[in-house]
């Protein structure tokens, strides 16, 4: 997993829409698979239009995700929102404004509304998570 200043970095090369979107697809690709195990109601996340499964692990008073789609351009948000919540304890979590972050990367404006919705639906779960599981 890259940095979130790695990959605002990496972005802020990409002039076009097109390329941020084939970069978001990249990413998506180079996540780990998820155990199929985990791809239960449990984990999945309410509020995505695609199947979105999301799995918290707990090391050392951190968070780790790994989580997974059926959509291509979804994995590559999962990808970013990995970078940014993994390797965070509760408070570092409650005090990330993801909006901010997609505005850096230039994604905030270019993501259809449906996929906006999803990726504050991961985010609610990710906060969710950090607020229950300790």
């Amino acid at each position: 997993m890259e940095s979130i200043e790695t990959l605002i970095e990496n972005f802020s090369f990409l002039e076009s829409w097109e390329d941020k979107y084939q970069y978001l697809i990249d990413l998506g690709e180079s996540l780990p698979p998820l155990d199929e195990k985990f791809k239960t109601e449990t984990f999945k996340v309410s509020g995505c239009q695609s199947q979105v499964w999301l799995v918290p692990e707990i090391k050392d008073n951190k968070f780790y995700f790994k989580a997974d789609s059926d959509a291509i351009i979804v994995k590559g948000i999962i990808f970013v929102l990995m970078s940014v919540y993994n390797a965070k304890d509760t408070s570092e979590i409650k005090n990330i404004e993801i909006e901010k972050i997609f505005a850096k990367l230039g994604l905030e404006e270019h993501l259809s509304p449906s996929r906006r919705n999803g990726m504050f639906s991961m985010t609610q779960k990710i906060r969710y998570y950090a607020e229950h599981y300790q």
